[in-house]
């Protein structure tokens, strides 16, 4: 993992993840907005390449320009320590 993964620091790569969690949102769009969340970091958890995950957490440091506020809340659950529920 190098610390300047373009990757992670392509405005452009971050506009393609911050599209693509959107559209994860929408699907959820219908739930609360925990819920959404829960499931919107679920799905990013299982799918998305660590880099992905990476680069929309440093978006998010950025500002997180164009995040739905679910999404939002679902990139912040990524960083989150796990309970033991």
């Amino acid at each position: 993992m190098s610390s300047h993964d373009p990757f992670v620091h392509s405005k452009s790569a971050a506009n393609k993840l911050v599209y693509m969690a959107n559209q994860i949102a929408a699907f959820f769009k219908a739930q609360d907005m925990e819920t959404a969340s829960a499931k919107i970091a679920e799905h990013i958890t299982k799918f998305w390449d660590p880099r992905m995950r990476r680069a929309i957490l440093a978006h998010l440091d950025a500002g997180g320009d164009g995040l739905d506020p679910a999404t939002r809340r679902a990139v912040e659950l990524l960083r989150a320590p796990k309970s033991a529920a």
